[in-house]
Protein backbone atom coordinates (compact mmCIF):
# COMPACT_ATOMS: atom_id res chain seq x y z
CA UNK A 1 0.00 0.00 0.00
CA UNK A 2 1.22 3.32 -0.94
CA UNK A 3 0.43 6.76 1.37
CA UNK A 4 0.77 9.73 -0.34
CA UNK A 5 1.68 12.43 2.27
CA UNK A 6 1.00 16.30 1.22
CA UNK A 7 3.95 18.55 1.43
CA UNK A 8 2.45 20.20 4.51
CA UNK A 9 3.15 17.52 6.74
CA UNK A 10 1.89 18.82 10.09
CA UNK A 11 -1.87 17.65 10.55
CA UNK A 12 -1.78 14.79 7.47
CA UNK A 13 -4.52 12.25 8.45
CA UNK A 14 -3.03 8.59 9.60
CA UNK A 15 -3.65 5.72 7.48
CA UNK A 16 -4.09 2.17 9.02
CA UNK A 17 -1.13 0.04 7.79
CA UNK A 18 -1.88 -3.25 6.96
CA UNK A 19 0.17 -4.84 10.13
CA UNK A 20 -1.99 -3.99 12.81
CA UNK A 21 0.06 -2.51 16.09
CA UNK A 22 3.67 -3.15 15.40
CA UNK A 23 6.09 -2.94 18.33
CA UNK A 24 8.71 -1.84 15.99
CA UNK A 25 8.09 0.71 12.50
CA UNK A 26 11.63 0.75 11.00
CA UNK A 27 11.76 4.10 8.00
CA UNK A 28 14.00 3.71 4.95
CA UNK A 29 14.27 7.00 3.45
CA UNK A 30 14.89 7.39 0.01
CA UNK A 31 15.74 9.53 -3.03
CA UNK A 32 16.89 7.87 -5.96
CA UNK A 33 17.85 4.49 -4.87
CA UNK A 34 16.38 2.11 -7.49
CA UNK A 35 18.94 0.06 -7.33
CA UNK A 36 19.65 0.04 -3.47
CA UNK A 37 16.35 -0.30 -2.52
CA UNK A 38 15.23 -3.42 -3.35
CA UNK A 39 18.63 -5.59 -1.61
CA UNK A 40 18.12 -3.37 1.45
CA UNK A 41 14.55 -4.50 2.24
CA UNK A 42 14.95 -8.05 1.41
CA UNK A 43 18.06 -8.02 3.73
CA UNK A 44 16.38 -5.99 6.23
CA UNK A 45 13.35 -8.37 5.99
CA UNK A 46 14.98 -11.67 6.40
CA UNK A 47 16.75 -10.09 9.00
CA UNK A 48 14.06 -8.73 10.99
CA UNK A 49 12.01 -11.81 10.54
CA UNK A 50 14.67 -14.13 12.43
CA UNK A 51 16.32 -12.36 14.61
CA UNK A 52 12.71 -10.20 16.40
CA UNK A 53 10.45 -12.04 18.21
CA UNK A 54 7.65 -9.30 17.80
CA UNK A 55 5.58 -7.85 15.27
CA UNK A 56 7.14 -5.06 12.94
CA UNK A 57 6.71 -2.72 9.74
CA UNK A 58 9.39 -1.47 6.97
CA UNK A 59 8.10 1.92 5.85
CA UNK A 60 10.13 2.45 2.77
CA UNK A 61 9.19 7.04 2.98
CA UNK A 62 10.34 8.09 -0.36
CA UNK A 63 11.74 11.52 -0.69
CA UNK A 64 9.89 12.91 -4.40
CA UNK A 65 12.17 10.10 -6.72
CA UNK A 66 12.23 10.85 -10.06
CA UNK A 67 13.75 7.98 -10.79
CA UNK A 68 11.76 4.70 -10.09
CA UNK A 69 12.58 3.83 -6.91
CA UNK A 70 8.71 4.32 -6.01
CA UNK A 71 7.59 1.88 -8.04
CA UNK A 72 10.39 -0.42 -6.66
CA UNK A 73 8.63 0.30 -3.63
CA UNK A 74 5.56 -0.66 -4.21
CA UNK A 75 6.64 -3.92 -6.05
CA UNK A 76 8.00 -4.66 -2.32
CA UNK A 77 5.10 -3.78 -0.43
CA UNK A 78 2.88 -6.26 -2.66
CA UNK A 79 5.11 -8.86 -2.01
CA UNK A 80 5.66 -8.74 1.93
CA UNK A 81 3.13 -7.81 4.02
CA UNK A 82 5.33 -6.00 6.68
CA UNK A 83 6.49 -3.57 3.60
CA UNK A 84 4.65 -0.14 3.24
CA UNK A 85 5.06 2.69 1.26
CA UNK A 86 4.53 6.67 2.19
CA UNK A 87 5.67 9.04 -0.76
CA UNK A 88 6.12 12.71 -0.16
CA UNK A 89 5.95 15.75 -2.60
CA UNK A 90 9.51 17.15 -1.15
CA UNK A 91 12.79 16.32 -0.58
CA UNK A 92 14.53 15.88 3.08
CA UNK A 93 15.25 13.45 5.50
CA UNK A 94 13.97 14.86 8.23
CA UNK A 95 11.25 15.81 6.06
CA UNK A 96 10.40 12.07 6.16
CA UNK A 97 11.17 10.77 9.36
CA UNK A 98 9.23 13.66 10.54
CA UNK A 99 5.82 12.47 8.49
CA UNK A 100 6.15 8.67 9.18
CA UNK A 101 7.18 9.17 12.90
CA UNK A 102 4.05 11.35 13.53
CA UNK A 103 1.83 9.05 12.44
CA UNK A 104 2.93 5.31 13.38
CA UNK A 105 1.05 3.53 15.35
CA UNK A 106 4.11 1.25 16.52
CA UNK A 107 5.71 1.65 19.95
CA UNK A 108 9.03 1.98 18.50
CA UNK A 109 9.83 3.93 15.45
CA UNK A 110 13.39 3.74 13.98
CA UNK A 111 15.14 4.82 11.13
CA UNK A 112 18.64 3.63 9.02
CA UNK A 113 20.15 4.34 5.93
CA UNK A 114 19.24 2.34 2.59
CA UNK A 115 23.25 1.43 2.61
CA UNK A 116 22.60 -0.79 5.28
CA UNK A 117 26.40 0.82 6.10
CA UNK A 118 25.53 -0.40 9.75
CA UNK A 119 25.67 -3.69 10.92
CA UNK A 120 22.36 -5.36 11.92
CA UNK A 121 23.30 -6.88 14.49
CA UNK A 122 23.25 -3.55 16.90
CA UNK A 123 19.58 -3.19 15.63
CA UNK A 124 18.24 -5.34 18.80
CA UNK A 125 20.55 -4.02 21.28
CA UNK A 126 19.37 -0.44 19.63
CA UNK A 127 15.64 -1.22 20.10
CA UNK A 128 15.58 -3.45 23.10
CA UNK A 129 16.33 -0.59 26.32
CA UNK A 130 13.12 1.41 24.88
CA UNK A 131 10.79 -1.58 24.17
CA UNK A 132 12.06 -2.12 28.30
CA UNK A 133 11.24 1.43 29.17
CA UNK A 134 14.72 1.95 30.37
CA UNK A 135 15.50 4.83 27.75
CA UNK A 136 13.30 6.89 25.36
CA UNK A 137 15.88 7.24 22.39
CA UNK A 138 18.72 5.05 20.95
CA UNK A 139 21.32 5.43 18.41
CA UNK A 140 24.15 4.06 16.73
CA UNK A 141 27.71 5.69 17.48
CA UNK A 142 30.77 4.96 15.07
CA UNK A 143 32.71 6.90 18.08
CA UNK A 144 31.54 4.86 21.01
CA UNK A 145 34.44 2.54 22.90
CA UNK A 146 33.91 -0.87 21.01
CA UNK A 147 32.91 0.52 17.77
CA UNK A 148 34.51 -0.83 15.02
CA UNK A 149 34.49 1.35 11.81
CA UNK A 150 35.75 0.89 8.16
CA UNK A 151 35.87 4.80 6.07
CA UNK A 152 38.45 7.21 4.90
CA UNK A 153 40.24 9.46 6.53
CA UNK A 154 38.11 12.70 5.25
CA UNK A 155 35.21 11.44 6.69
CA UNK A 156 36.65 10.46 10.05
CA UNK A 157 37.83 14.28 10.87
CA UNK A 158 34.80 15.40 9.59
CA UNK A 159 32.74 13.34 11.68
CA UNK A 160 34.88 14.02 14.83
CA UNK A 161 35.16 17.71 14.18
CA UNK A 162 31.84 18.36 13.74
CA UNK A 163 30.82 15.96 17.02
CA UNK A 164 33.63 18.24 18.78
CA UNK A 165 31.85 20.91 17.72
CA UNK A 166 28.69 20.15 18.94
CA UNK A 167 30.54 19.31 22.64
CA UNK A 168 31.55 22.20 22.38
CA UNK A 169 28.84 25.00 21.50
CA UNK A 170 25.58 23.21 22.82
CA UNK A 171 26.88 21.15 25.45
CA UNK A 172 26.14 17.78 23.85
CA UNK A 173 26.57 14.28 25.81
CA UNK A 174 26.67 12.01 22.82
CA UNK A 175 29.20 10.72 20.80
CA UNK A 176 27.98 10.90 17.23
CA UNK A 177 24.91 12.59 16.27
CA UNK A 178 24.49 12.07 12.44
CA UNK A 179 25.41 8.15 12.21
CA UNK A 180 22.04 6.73 9.81
CA UNK A 181 21.12 4.52 12.33
CA UNK A 182 18.41 5.53 15.66
CA UNK A 183 15.34 4.88 17.06
CA UNK A 184 12.52 6.66 19.32
CA UNK A 185 9.87 6.15 21.76
CA UNK A 186 6.91 7.23 19.82
CA UNK A 187 4.95 8.73 22.92
CA UNK A 188 8.13 10.42 23.30
CA UNK A 189 8.70 11.15 19.25
CA UNK A 190 5.12 12.70 19.31
CA UNK A 191 6.49 15.52 21.96
CA UNK A 192 9.55 16.34 20.53
CA UNK A 193 8.67 16.34 16.62
CA UNK A 194 6.44 19.51 16.46
CA UNK A 195 9.91 21.20 18.20
CA UNK A 196 12.20 20.10 15.29
CA UNK A 197 12.84 22.72 12.73
CA UNK A 198 15.27 20.99 10.28
CA UNK A 199 13.87 18.94 7.15
CA UNK A 200 16.86 17.76 6.30
CA UNK A 201 20.44 16.35 7.71
CA UNK A 202 20.53 18.25 10.85
CA UNK A 203 17.27 16.72 11.68
CA UNK A 204 19.07 13.83 14.09
CA UNK A 205 21.54 16.27 15.39
CA UNK A 206 18.29 18.90 16.81
CA UNK A 207 16.20 15.96 17.87
CA UNK A 208 19.26 14.43 19.75
CA UNK A 209 19.69 17.81 21.69
CA UNK A 210 16.21 18.80 22.34
CA UNK A 211 15.42 15.48 24.20
CA UNK A 212 18.81 15.48 25.99
CA UNK A 213 17.80 19.02 27.28
CA UNK A 214 14.18 17.75 27.97
CA UNK A 215 16.08 15.09 30.22
CA UNK A 216 15.95 11.91 28.30
CA UNK A 217 17.61 9.18 28.40
CA UNK A 218 19.43 8.56 25.30
CA UNK A 219 21.26 4.96 24.78
CA UNK A 220 24.03 4.76 22.82
CA UNK A 221 25.51 1.61 20.80
CA UNK A 222 28.46 1.04 20.01
CA UNK A 223 27.85 -0.30 15.81
CA UNK A 224 30.40 -1.82 13.56
CA UNK A 225 30.05 0.52 10.23
CA UNK A 226 31.60 0.54 6.72
CA UNK A 227 31.34 3.36 4.44
CA UNK A 228 29.41 3.25 1.48
CA UNK A 229 31.71 4.45 -1.04
CA UNK A 230 29.53 5.29 -3.92
CA UNK A 231 27.02 7.64 -0.85
CA UNK A 232 25.53 10.43 -2.71
CA UNK A 233 25.93 12.75 -0.13
CA UNK A 234 27.64 16.14 -0.17
CA UNK A 235 29.80 16.56 2.36
CA UNK A 236 30.08 20.25 2.27
CA UNK A 237 27.05 21.56 1.97
CA UNK A 238 25.62 18.74 4.51
CA UNK A 239 28.66 20.27 6.90
CA UNK A 240 27.68 24.31 6.34
CA UNK A 241 23.84 23.42 6.28
CA UNK A 242 24.61 21.74 10.11
CA UNK A 243 26.75 24.88 10.88
CA UNK A 244 23.70 26.39 10.33
CA UNK A 245 21.77 24.27 11.95
CA UNK A 246 24.07 24.56 15.29
CA UNK A 247 23.63 28.40 15.27
CA UNK A 248 20.06 28.67 14.83
CA UNK A 249 19.84 26.46 18.11
CA UNK A 250 22.85 28.57 20.00
CA UNK A 251 20.34 31.45 19.06
CA UNK A 252 16.88 29.90 20.32
CA UNK A 253 18.48 28.66 23.65
CA UNK A 254 20.07 31.86 23.92
CA UNK A 255 16.70 34.23 23.65
CA UNK A 256 14.38 31.06 25.32
CA UNK A 257 12.44 30.50 22.39
CA UNK A 258 12.61 26.71 22.90
CA UNK A 259 9.75 25.55 25.65
CA UNK A 260 12.36 23.16 27.20
CA UNK A 261 10.83 23.70 30.58
CA UNK A 262 7.24 23.11 29.31
CA UNK A 263 8.55 20.03 27.14
CA UNK A 264 10.32 18.62 30.85
CA UNK A 265 6.97 18.76 32.50
CA UNK A 266 5.26 17.44 29.69
CA UNK A 267 7.66 14.31 30.02
CA UNK A 268 7.78 14.12 33.43
CA UNK A 269 11.52 14.87 33.32
CA UNK A 270 13.85 16.89 35.77
CA UNK A 271 16.21 19.29 34.57
CA UNK A 272 19.58 18.01 34.04
CA UNK A 273 22.54 19.70 35.46
CA UNK A 274 21.20 21.99 37.87
CA UNK A 275 23.05 24.81 39.84
CA UNK A 276 25.14 23.48 42.27
CA UNK A 277 28.72 23.90 44.16
CA UNK A 278 31.02 22.99 41.65
CA UNK A 279 29.13 23.10 38.16
CA UNK A 280 30.28 25.16 35.44
CA UNK A 281 29.31 28.14 34.61
CA UNK A 282 26.70 28.28 31.58
CA UNK A 283 27.97 28.58 28.09
CA UNK A 284 27.20 32.47 27.48
CA UNK A 285 29.22 32.97 30.69
CA UNK A 286 31.73 30.46 29.12
CA UNK A 287 32.09 32.69 26.06
CA UNK A 288 32.62 35.73 27.46
CA UNK A 289 35.22 34.85 30.44
CA UNK A 290 36.65 32.66 27.30
CA UNK A 291 36.62 35.93 24.87
CA UNK A 292 38.20 38.39 27.65
CA UNK A 293 41.23 35.99 29.04
CA UNK A 294 42.02 35.12 24.84
CA UNK A 295 42.06 38.76 24.28
CA UNK A 296 44.72 39.55 27.43
CA UNK A 297 46.65 36.63 26.00
CA UNK A 298 47.05 37.93 22.20
CA UNK A 299 47.77 41.27 23.74
CA UNK A 300 50.51 39.62 26.00
CA UNK A 301 51.71 37.22 22.93
CA UNK A 302 51.78 40.14 20.27
CA UNK A 303 54.35 41.82 23.22
CA UNK A 304 56.51 38.96 23.86
CA UNK A 305 56.80 37.99 19.87
CA UNK A 306 57.57 41.31 19.30
CA UNK A 307 60.31 41.43 22.13
CA UNK A 308 61.69 38.23 21.09
CA UNK A 309 61.96 39.25 17.29
CA UNK A 310 64.21 41.45 17.92
CA UNK A 311 67.05 38.77 18.69
CA UNK A 312 65.49 35.91 16.92
CA UNK A 313 63.60 34.62 13.93
CA UNK A 314 59.85 34.47 13.42
CA UNK A 315 59.17 30.83 13.83
CA UNK A 316 61.03 30.49 17.29
CA UNK A 317 59.83 33.83 18.17
CA UNK A 318 56.12 32.37 16.81
CA UNK A 319 56.83 29.67 19.77
CA UNK A 320 58.25 30.64 22.72
CA UNK A 321 55.82 33.73 22.63
CA UNK A 322 52.57 30.90 22.09
CA UNK A 323 53.95 28.40 24.64
CA UNK A 324 54.56 31.08 27.66
CA UNK A 325 51.08 32.42 26.49
CA UNK A 326 49.12 28.90 26.46
CA UNK A 327 50.48 27.98 29.73
CA UNK A 328 49.16 31.22 31.22
CA UNK A 329 46.00 31.05 29.09
CA UNK A 330 45.25 27.27 30.01
CA UNK A 331 45.10 28.01 33.91
CA UNK A 332 43.26 30.98 33.40
CA UNK A 333 40.46 29.45 31.40
CA UNK A 334 40.64 26.32 33.90
CA UNK A 335 39.91 28.54 36.95
CA UNK A 336 37.55 31.24 35.67
CA UNK A 337 35.88 30.34 32.34
CA UNK A 338 35.48 26.35 33.50
CA UNK A 339 35.33 26.29 36.92
CA UNK A 340 37.37 23.64 37.83
CA UNK A 341 39.29 24.57 40.90
CA UNK A 342 41.96 22.40 42.98
CA UNK A 343 45.17 20.79 42.34
CA UNK A 344 43.47 18.02 40.86
CA UNK A 345 43.91 17.31 37.15
CA UNK A 346 46.10 20.55 37.02
CA UNK A 347 49.10 18.26 35.57
CA UNK A 348 46.63 16.54 32.39
CA UNK A 349 44.47 19.72 32.08
CA UNK A 350 48.37 21.37 30.96
CA UNK A 351 49.33 18.41 28.56
CA UNK A 352 46.21 18.41 26.96
CA UNK A 353 46.00 21.93 26.92
CA UNK A 354 49.97 21.88 25.28
CA UNK A 355 47.81 19.42 22.57
CA UNK A 356 45.34 22.35 21.89
CA UNK A 357 48.51 24.79 21.77
CA UNK A 358 50.11 22.67 19.36
CA UNK A 359 47.18 22.43 17.06
CA UNK A 360 47.59 26.79 17.36
CA UNK A 361 50.94 26.36 16.28
CA UNK A 362 50.09 24.73 13.41
CA UNK A 363 47.39 27.14 12.54
CA UNK A 364 50.30 29.99 12.97
CA UNK A 365 53.21 28.44 11.79
CA UNK A 366 51.68 26.91 8.79
CA UNK A 367 50.78 30.57 8.01
CA UNK A 368 54.11 32.71 8.55
CA UNK A 369 55.56 29.56 5.70
CA UNK A 370 53.06 29.90 3.57
CA UNK A 371 53.51 33.77 4.18
CA UNK A 372 57.28 33.51 3.64
CA UNK A 373 56.87 31.56 1.21
CA UNK A 374 55.25 33.55 -1.15
CA UNK A 375 56.78 36.99 -0.60
CA UNK A 376 58.91 38.97 1.41
CA UNK A 377 57.04 40.52 4.48
CA UNK A 378 57.61 43.19 6.40
CA UNK A 379 56.61 43.11 10.10
CA UNK A 380 53.27 44.52 10.09
CA UNK A 381 52.00 41.83 7.52
CA UNK A 382 53.79 39.21 9.80
CA UNK A 383 51.68 40.67 12.54
CA UNK A 384 48.37 40.86 10.54
CA UNK A 385 48.69 37.36 9.31
CA UNK A 386 49.40 36.02 12.90
CA UNK A 387 46.43 37.80 14.04
CA UNK A 388 44.03 36.07 11.56
CA UNK A 389 45.64 32.89 12.50
CA UNK A 390 45.09 33.47 16.20
CA UNK A 391 41.41 34.25 15.55
CA UNK A 392 40.56 30.84 13.67
CA UNK A 393 42.94 29.29 16.62
CA UNK A 394 40.88 30.51 19.44
CA UNK A 395 37.47 29.01 17.65
CA UNK A 396 39.70 25.71 17.80
CA UNK A 397 40.99 26.63 21.18
CA UNK A 398 37.39 27.08 23.20
CA UNK A 399 35.98 24.10 21.43
CA UNK A 400 38.50 21.93 22.56
CA UNK A 401 38.94 22.93 26.00
CA UNK A 402 35.06 22.88 26.69
CA UNK A 403 34.39 19.28 24.51
CA UNK A 404 37.66 17.39 25.56
CA UNK A 405 39.78 19.31 28.19
CA UNK A 406 37.92 20.46 31.10
CA UNK A 407 34.44 18.64 30.14
CA UNK A 408 32.68 17.97 33.14
CA UNK A 409 32.01 14.60 32.81
CA UNK A 410 35.85 14.26 33.28
CA UNK A 411 36.92 15.91 35.97
CA UNK A 412 34.98 13.61 38.56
Amino acid sequence: MTVTIPAAGPGTTRIDTRTANPVLDVVIPVYNEETDLEPCIRRLHAHLTTSLPYRFRITVADNASTDTTLQVAERLAREFAEVEVRHLDLKGRGRALNAVWSTSDAAVVAYMDVDLSTDLAALAPLVAPLISGHSDVAIGSRLARGARVVRGPKREFISRCYNLILRGALAAKFTDAQCGFKAIRSDVARQLLPLVEDTGWFFDTELLVLAERAGLRIHEVPVDWVDDPDSSVDIVATATADLKGVARMLRAFAKGTLPISDLRAQLGRHPIGVSAPGVPPRLATQLVRFAAIGAGSTLAYLVLFLLLRLGMGAQLANFLALGVTAVANTAANRRFTFGVRGAKGAGRHQFEGLIVFGLGLVLTSGSLALLTGLTAPGLALELTVLVLANLAATVLRFVLLRGWVFHPRRQS
